[in-house]
């Protein structure tokens, strides 16, 4: 799954104190790209300037309301919307739901809660696309077939295990960036991965014989000792 804590959220909440316990609740559970607004209009500005891939959005507000904030944000995005509101009322609602919002939570709420719906619509609208996006990629002379779970080299065909697709699969989400040993391991061994980074170490020297010409000397899958191993991909199809 991509890193879905990289997402850019923007909290829209007149009262400032609700905006400082989700955003520190955010950035205790990973994310880091937060944005804050107390009203429409800021809300707006900073829409537009940042772009976020979801909006918290409170329904009572200073200058409008959350309603008529996502309805001039539906004129031009689709960016997923949860509303956070006081108000909580069946027709309110409905009415926040049909107007195209993701998931309507009412105050008071428990931060936990709110955490965990996030990730299930940030789970939902992103991680299919991206897994879309994951199919096919070069690697030099080396083409990998995600989907297939197969390594092109020429008209050579090499079929990639179980273990070494879901290494790959680890590090083509997160290609550029440094995986640390332990979470390639969980993503292959799930909670019963402690004390397998020899056993990871063998994994990669396999998937390096596959993608690499010289897996002596590689250029794509790079080891950082002591921190982990980075996929470095130029050409996607």
């Amino acid at each position: 799954m991509e890193n879905l804590k990289d997402k850019k959220i923007l909290i829209v909440d007149d009262e400032q104190e609700i905006r400082i316990m989700i955003e520190r609740f955010l950035r205790t559970d990973g994310f880091f790209r937060i944005y804050t607004a107390a009203d429409c209009a800021s809300a707006l500005s900073i829409y537009h300037a940042n772009n976020p891939d979801i909006v918290i959005l409170d329904v009572m507000l200073p200058d409008g309301d959350g309603f008529s904030l996502l309805s001039s944000i539906r004129q031009f995005s689709d960016t997923p919307v949860l509303f956070l509101s006081a108000r909580g009322e069946d027709e309110d609602r409905l009415l926040g739901l049909g107007l195209g919002a993701d998931d309507y939570m009412v105050k008071p709420f428990l931060p936990r809660e709110l955490v965990l719906r996030l990730m299930a619509i940030l789970k939902r609208v992103y991680s299919s696309s991206v897994a879309e996006r994951l199919s096919i990629f070069k690697l030099g002379e080396q083409i990998v077939d995600l989907e297939s779970a197969v390594v092109h080299r020429g008209q050579k065909e090499m079929p990639l295990t179980a273990k070494e697709h879901a290494i790959l699969v680890k590090l083509y989400e997160n290609q550029g960036r440094i995986i640390t040993n332990d979470a390639l391991c969980q993503a292959v061994w799930g909670d019963d991965s402690y004390g397998l980074e020899n056993t990871l170490m063998v994994h990669i020297r396999r998937i390096r014989e596959k993608i690499e010409l010289d897996p002596s000397k590689p250029i794509h899958l790079l080891t950082f000792r002591g921190l982990g191993y980075k996929l470095l991909v130029k050409e996607i199809y």
